[in-house]
């Protein structure tokens, strides 16, 4: 029996109401902040100006939560300072969206003093006292193991994205405070929680630039209006959660991935979309982050994907090859986003 933590998911291409999101328009890759206001019009009407996008995949990345959840909640869910005012503000945000942007699949009321919210997805009440903190749960069906320990866990597996804040205090210092991340590329709660921004990105190749002006990117998810922005990488296999630490009864070669096999190539456009919603009279901001993956053997039949993504590649330095995991395969997987072309 595959465990669940190594199922993957639908592509955008098998995705019954598909998202659309290419993120190297320009054919070249760049690190920088690459900030857009939310709702900007990216090609996909209403779901562009949503913090939380829920498709039909949603059982599927349910699953993988629950799986995460129950493999080592602390692997993926951290907090550090993360101050009653901010945690308040911060759930009442992830309920107004949810609640606006799905009223199908969600609603909030007051009950006999609590506030409860409910997911018809899952079937789930969560009982929240007035600083919205979680007191019960109401399960429709089998309990969660673990049991929810916060609002924000609870929260958290009512959606798809991965969630992380971001805290400043009156000096300057900034810090992230609460991180629920099932989905991790290649990286861990565990190590970034705590740490101010420059610190967080330290490992990514070509962040200099960007760590130069951390109180800048900063000040502008505080205060500005909400924000969007795009990273993209390259991965063997559609398994959302590639966490460092390989769970046990799993073998490293299984779980590491990024093992491109030109004899049987398999590629995909790992495409996260990140959101940013800034709370300035908390000094802190909500951070969201959701996966999509596109498949890089149908997305080559369109000459300009394949040229942009070839240059793209073609453009990345040895430092942001090694991060990205590509040192060894960057020839061969050019080759194979490139041979149906080359005979012509």
């Amino acid at each position: 029996m595959v465990s669940d933590l190594l199922l993957e998911a639908e592509t955008v291409e098998k995705s019954k109401i598909p998202v659309w999101y290419f993120p190297l328009a320009n054919g070249r890759y760049e690190v920088k902040p690459g900030m857009i206001p939310l709702g900007s019009d990216l090609g996909n009407g209403k779901i562009d100006e949503q913090v939380f996008q829920i498709d039909s995949n949603f059982a599927h990345y349910r699953r993988l939560k629950l799986a995460a959840r129950k493999e080592n909640l602390d692997k993926y869910y951290q907090t550090y300072n993360y101050p009653l005012g901010v945690a308040t503000a911060v759930a009442g945000l992830i309920i107004d969206r949810l609640t606006q942007e799905y009223p199908q699949y969600f609603t909030q009321f007051l009950y006999d003093g609590n506030i409860i919210f409910k997911s018809f997805l899952t079937g789930e009440s969560l009982y929240l006292d007035k600083n919205l903190q979680l007191q019960a749960v109401e399960f429709n069906s089998k309990k969660i193991v673990p049991v929810y320990t916060s609002t924000l866990d609870a929260l958290a597996a009512q959606t798809q994205e991965d969630i992380t804040v971001i805290c400043r205090d009156r000096s300057g210092k900034n810090w992230v405070s609460a991180i629920h991340l099932c989905f991790p590329n290649h990286w861990s709660a565990e190590e970034k929680i705590g740490k101010d921004f420059t610190t967080v990105h330290a490992p990514v190749a070509g962040m200099e630039k960007m760590n130069r002006q951390a109180d800048k990117i900063v000040n502008t998810i505080i205060t500005r209006r909400p924000m969007v922005r795009f990273a993209w990488g390259l991965s063997t296999d559609t398994r959302l959660n590639h966490h460092p630490r390989t769970p046990q009864n799993i073998s490293v070669e299984k779980w590491n991935g990024r093992k491109f096999n030109r004899d049987c190539p398999r590629l995909y456009l790992r495409i996260e979309r990140q959101t940013m919603w800034g709370l300035p009279e908390h000094n802190a901001s909500l951070f969201t982050i959701r996966t999509y993956f596109r498949d890089c053997s149908l997305l080559k039949k369109d000459n300009n994907l394949r040229y942009k993504l070839s240059s793209a590649i073609e453009s990345m330095t040895s430092d942001s090859l090694i991060y990205k995991g590509l040192t060894n395969s960057k020839e061969d997987i050019l080759n194979f986003l490139n041979n149906d072309f080359m005979s012509i």
